[in-house]
């Protein structure tokens, strides 16, 4: 497993990615209320990007099981949409939904890659308290980041934390190294596997991961709709999903897309 560790000068292009990102998505949490559609964020997203000589990630994106490229410049996943949610013109927000928005961008042939989830109106407290604990596992992991750590120590506080509020982590997808490219290695779980054991991350000053817990209501099941793209869980039970990009510091780590 190849790991690029990033000099001083990389890691301040992604952070200038990075204030992009949080940018857009402190916008689109702003304006995200009952009555607008997913595309209208989608296109305030696309604006800013532009506006900031960025360009988005995800817009175009393939893969095999899917026979249209990703359409929109964020993935807008409700409810029970798990992630990679496409944003449409047909699809308006109302009071209760719980709406998790991912963006990346490239600016300067680096990447930024975040993710946030909000309650639209008034939404339950079993869903507030979702949000909050995946909010909450997020940043446990900013904080235990460091050199010398292994990830499998932080993946464990992550899992044992959202289990114990009686939640549970999504397996199928999870975190990733990111820089020049929005995937590169190494995979970030946040949960426990004999796989991360055998090969198990220790993180060094120079590491650039796009750390993101996609935590759900219910069964961590998940299976993708007949768009090829969208993520949904089993039982229909919500998910929410956090993400930043982190640098891990001679010290610690440093938030890259944080505001």
């Amino acid at each position: 497993m190849a790991i690029t560790l990033r000099s001083r000068r990389e890691i301040d292009l992604m952070r200038e990615a990075g204030a992009v990102v949080a940018d857009v998505l402190s916008k689109l949490q702003e304006i995200s209320m009952p009555g607008v559609t997913t595309a209208e964020l989608d296109s305030v997203a696309v604006q800013m990007a532009a506006e900031a000589g960025a360009v988005p990630l995800f817009k175009g994106v393939t893969n095999p099981h899917a026979r249209r490229a990703f359409s929109g410049a964020v993935c807008a996943s409700i409810n029970e949409q798990v992630v990679h949610g496409i944003p449409s013109q047909s699809v308006r927000l109302k009071s209760g939904d719980v709406l998790s928005i991912d963006f990346g961008v490239r600016l300067n042939g680096y990447c930024g890659d975040a993710a946030i989830t909000v309650g639209i109106g008034e939404i339950s407290d079993d869903n507030r308290r979702l949000i909050d604990v995946t909010r909450g596992v997020l940043d446990m992991a900013v904080t235990k980041a460091a050199p010398g750590v292994k990830w499998s120590r932080i993946a464990g506080q992550i899992q044992r934390y959202a289990e114990s509020a009686g939640f549970s982590v999504v397996k199928d997808f999870v975190g990733h190294g990111i820089g020049r490219e929005m995937h590169e290695e190494p995979r970030v779980p946040n949960f426990v596997s004999p796989e991360l054991l055998a090969d198990d991350i220790v993180l060094a000053e120079g590491m650039v991961l796009a750390v993101e817990p996609m935590i759900n209501s219910g069964s961590s099941d998940v299976r993708t709709l007949k768009d090829g793209w969208t993520v949904v869980t089993r039982d229909g039970k919500t998910s929410a999903h956090f993400e930043h990009t982190i640098a891990i510091t001679r010290d610690g780590c440093e938030v890259l897309t944080g505001k």
